[in-house]
């Protein structure tokens, strides 16, 4: 339909469809075959096999091209794309009628190196790594039965809705906070480390959510922030991080003490549902019983066993009497038995005495026999007996000498049957002989 003329021009009024498509053929015409490079971003495998993804500069521009790799094209590939990697594309442009969206149909892909924001991922990644933020041995088991979750995130996301929805419905015994922040753009990270520092002087939370919804490597690098990675890790309260999609990995996620594959699954890990808290209370509360019932039987049995030992006080007694006897006869014996040892001990060191005593005995009869053999052999009266005479002078002193002798000295002299007083007549000495005569 052509309108009147206007300024002089011929206006064609199109359809959208009609439009649409006639862009689309242009753009066939035009670009039937092109090769293009650069970025992976906000790559996804539909179920039916096709894969979507954004492709952009590694200069960081602005410009985003969307893209589709159809199954068949998809089976060719012989590496798994992930975001920030740099491709190179085979394929034409065309026009997504439904939407009105520009596309570039992929019919072949191949790598053509890492992008600019995957090599500082992974640079950052080996950074943190080494200094141990990443360690498995720093993190701490999640509370298993909180009394508080706290949640960092934006008021206006979507993640923050499954997150509550989620808690609402499966663990409604469970008060929730929120710790609001910027989750994208370049104040995001200084917001979420200022959240969690927030969370950890306020400490009212026993588990810490940090989430947010899926996005391309651009809208979740706040989470690869070197700021925010740190602030997780340094975090006293454990950190449950759900960021993106099953696919989507940050930084945050290695240094959470438990990471979940989406924010609603981060709801389901924080805290148990209620009929799981029901069933543990309910077993506890058995448990408990069967304790106590048990205790109840055992004092129940000692409270009989007394009964019975109280009703018949004889019977005790008669034990008592018969342990008593017992102990008494044990006494006795061992009593007995160290007198019948020292008995016997003394019994054999009575016998050597004894021994040892006639031994003496007839050792000392032996030597008085040979003294009084000896005594008599030096008797002065078996010398008399021989004709010899014993001469002493008054004062009983004995004279051996004629020298001791004067005329007219008494003297007194004892024979073998007697004595007899006597008296100097004259003293004859013996002249010793002159040598040589």
């Amino acid at each position: 339909m052509v309108e009147p003329l206007r300024y002089g021009l011929p206006r064609q009024t199109w359809s959208v469809a009609g439009l649409i498509q006639a862009a689309a053929d242009a753009l066939a015409a035009r670009f039937s075959v092109c090769v293009v490079q650069g970025e992976v971003s906000g790559f996804a495998r539909a179920a039916s096999g096709h894969c979507y993804f954004s492709l952009k500069d590694a200069d960081g521009a602005s410009a985003l091209l969307r893209c589709a790799m159809f199954r068949r094209a998809a089976t060719l590939l012989d590496f798994a794309p992930r975001d920030g990697q740099r491709v190179e594309l085979r394929g034409r442009l065309a026009v997504y009628e439904p939407r009105g969206e520009l596309q570039f149909v992929v019919e072949a892909m191949q790598r053509a190196g890492d992008g600019s924001l995957y090599e500082q991922f992974l640079r950052l990644k080996d950074k943190l790594e080494a200094q141990g933020l990443f360690d498995a041995a720093r993190k701490r088991p999640i509370v298993s039965y909180p009394r508080c979750v706290g949640i960092v995130t934006s008021l206006g996301a979507a993640a923050l809705h499954d997150v509550l929805s989620t808690l609402a419905r499966r663990s409604p015994q469970v008060r929730v906070v929120v710790y609001p922040s910027l989750v994208q753009g370049g104040e995001a990270p200084d917001a979420l480390a200022a959240a969690l520092a927030l969370a950890a002087r306020r400490a009212e939370a026993d588990t810490l959510i940090l989430c947010r919804g899926g996005g391309s490597i651009e809208d979740l690098w706040a989470f690869n922030d070197e700021r925010v990675v740190r602030a997780v890790a340094a975090s006293p309260i454990p950190v449950v991080c759900g960021v993106g999609h099953e696919t989507d990995v940050t930084l945050a996620d290695f240094a959470a003490d438990l990471r979940a594959p989406t924010p609603t699954a981060a709801a389901e890990l924080a805290a148990p549902p209620l009929e799981a808290c029901r069933e543990a209370l309910d077993g506890l509360t058995r448990r408990l019983q069967r304790v106590v019932r048990h205790a109840l039987d055992r004092e129940q049995q000692r409270l009989d066993a007394t009964t019975a030992r109280l009703a018949r006080p004889g019977e005790a007694a008669r034990r008592r009497l018969h342990a008593l006897g017992l102990l008494a006869h044990r006494l006795g014996a061992a009593t007995q038995r160290p007198f019948e040892q020292q008995r016997a001990v003394l019994d054999r060191q009575a016998l050597r005495l004894v021994r040892a005593a006639a031994v003496e005995r007839a050792r000392a009869a032996q030597r008085v026999e040979t003294l009084q053999a000896r005594l008599q052999a030096l008797d002065p009266r078996r010398v008399l007996s021989r004709g010899y005479a014993w001469l002493a002078d008054r004062e009983g002193r004995v004279v051996q000498t004629v020298r001791q002798l004067a005329p007219g000295m008494p003297l007194e002299a004892t024979l073998a049957d007697g004595s007899a007083d006597l008296t100097v007549a004259a003293t004859y000495p013996l002249v010793p002989p002159v040598a040589g005569d």
